[in-house]
């Protein structure tokens, strides 16, 4: 069990920012041990600049990134998913997907800095607020031994990294 390798699954809206983001944090930090992917339940079908900006900055190749549908996942040649999580932000109104079956799943709302207005400086600084928290959550996920908790454990615990402060 000690080598299996986890498919995570970010949900957001429109799959262009948040959920971007965790997918390619997770492929960074998650050494080989995880897999992340990322979809909205109404993609904008472009990834936002300012996000890939800030994916730039660990090494993950940006070429791969795409804003997709969720429905590409409920295909029957689909990777099994592990985990899903969303990362929308029920504060602001959206719409947050849920994923049907059985993969463990909590919410890890974040604000939708693709939502900020201003200048340029203002929005990157919205991007790196939130690509920061979920650095953070992203830390504490990878850090958890997944081979030696009991499925309701680890439930217990990426839902309570949900609503760790970031």
């Amino acid at each position: 069990m000690e080598d299996k390798i986890y498919n995570v699954l970010f949900l957001c809206t429109g799959n262009s920012s948040r959920s971007i983001m965790a997918e390619a944090l997770l492929n960074t930090m998650g050494k080989g041990r995880f897999r992340g992917y990322s979809a909205g339940s109404h993609p904008t079908g472009a990834v936002n600049p300012i996000a890939l900006e800030q994916i730039r900055g660990t090494g993950y190749a940006v070429t791969q990134m795409r804003s997709k549908s969720w429905d590409e996942f409920s295909q029957a040649d689909a990777p099994h998913m592990d985990f899903v999580f969303t990362v929308c932000d029920n504060a602001a109104g959206e719409v947050c997907p849920i994923w049907p079956g059985h993969p463990i799943s909590a919410h890890w709302g974040f604000e939708d800095p693709a939502a900020v207005t201003g200048t340029d400086e203002q929005k990157r600084a919205a991007f790196n607020k939130v690509y920061r928290q979920i650095l953070t959550r992203m830390n504490l996920f990878t850090s958890l031994p997944l081979n030696m908790l009991e499925k309701n454990a680890i439930q217990a615990q990426v839902s309570g990294i949900g609503s760790t402060p970031v």
